[in-house]
This record gives structure tokens, C-alpha cells and sequence, in this order.
């Protein structure tokens, strides 16, 4: 089975160490897992308002990009680097945390809406819908009106390596959607065993 082309990974987080270590910047960490597995490091671009490091996993050369922009305006980032590098909005994988999915879970999938996630909203509002998504959970507080609080505020420490868990499967599942296409990464990340936290 052939592989799927994806020429952008783009983790979404706020920029700041005061949000480094927070569950809305687990796009972040996804992304900075991948290129420390490689060896590059982040590099800030005026050009796409956003870091930027390149790598070659599985022979396809990927640009990763971390909007500095906020993530209320990630799209801006985004589609600068899309402009440039002319890639279509199907090679394109999005990284992001979701409060609908308990923490250590993984899901893969293409298209859909932004399901109140502010930067998601964001990057299909300037790039359209039909990227590829990986989901991160970071669980729900359980009250709507905690959620802004939540989603700001680090893990609790069996929560974080549940996520960093999640986060190291999906660097997996990321090689194999590359080799042997989507169902194949599907298929060994949705079917994974989640330890008890």
C-alpha cells in the first residue's frame, strides 16, 4: 500500500514559557518530539510567523512549523507557509490537543470541523477543512466553564505521561502513515492498549 504525501506537520500551541508545559501545547510538544528524534532544532521565521525545522522521515522531506501567532490565529502562520511552499491542504497534518479524548489517546483522521477548538477553527478558516488531524487527548474538567482554566494549565504528572505516551505513538503511527498509508496508521493507533493512569 502506497504511502500518504505530506509535505507540512504543524503542532499548535501558544509561544511563551509560561505556556510551554501546558495540555493546550501538546501540538508543541508533538512536534518538538520529532525533530529532537531527528536532531534538528526550531528556527524562527518573520516570513510565516512561526518556527520552523525540517526533516526527512521516511524519505518525504516534511517542514514542521509552530505558529507563534496565539493559537486564536494560527491559520495566519499556516497558510504564509502553505503560500510558500505551495503544498496542497491534503499534505498537511495538524497537531493538536482535544479535550474530548481522555489523556494517553491517540486518534488520526482527515477532514472534519473545528469542534470548538480555537486554532483548529483558525486553520480552516484560512486554509479550508481537509488537512489531517491528529488528536491528543488531554481530558475534560467536567464543567464547560473550566475549560479556558483547563486547557491552560499543566497535567497533573500521571496525566502528562499519559499524553507523552500518546505523543510517542502517534511519532509512530506518523512513519507508518508515510510507508503504508492512512488505514495501516489507523489501524495500529486506534487499536493500541492504553495503560491505567
Amino acid at each position: 500500500m502506497a504511502g500518504t504525501p505530506l509535505q507540512i506537520v504543524v503542532g499548535l500551541g501558544n509561544p511563551g514559557p509560561e505556556h510551554r508545559l501546558t495540555r493546550h501545547n501538546a501540538g508543541f510538544w508533538f512536534v518538538d518530539a520529532l525533530a529532537y528524534r531527528h536532531g534538528v532544532q526550531f528556527r524562527a521565521h518573520a516570513r510565516y510567523q512561526g518556527e520552523i525545522a525540517r526533516v526527512v522521515v521516511e524519505g518525504t522531506e516534511l517542514v514542521l512549523l509552530k505558529p507563534q501567532t496565539y493559537m486564536n490565529r494560527s491559520g495566519l502562520s499556516i497558510r504564509a507557509l502553505m503560500d510558500y511552499i505551495k503544498a496542497p491542504v491534503s499534505a498537511m497534518l495538524v497537531v493538536h490537543d482535544d479535550l474530548d479524548l481522555q489523556c494517553g489517546i491517540a486518534r488520526l483522521k482527515l477532514g472534519g470541523g473545528h469542534g470548538g477548538h480555537n486554532g483548529l477553527r483558525d486553520t480552516i478558516t484560512h486554509c479550508g477543512a481537509e488537512f489531517w488531524r491528529l488528536r491528543l487527548g488531554v481530558g475534560h474538567p467536567g464543567d464547560k466553564s473550566q475549560v479556558i482554566d483547563y486547557v491552560l494549565q499543566r497535567a497533573r504528572p500521571a496525566e502528562e505521561n499519559a499524553i507523552v505516551d500518546a505523543i510517542d505513538a502517534g511519532l509512530d503511527a506518523l512513519v507508518v502513515l508515510l510507508r503504508e498509508g492512512a488505514e495501516k496508521a489507523m489501524n495500529r493507533l486506534h487499536t493500541r492498549v492504553i495503560s491505567e493512569q
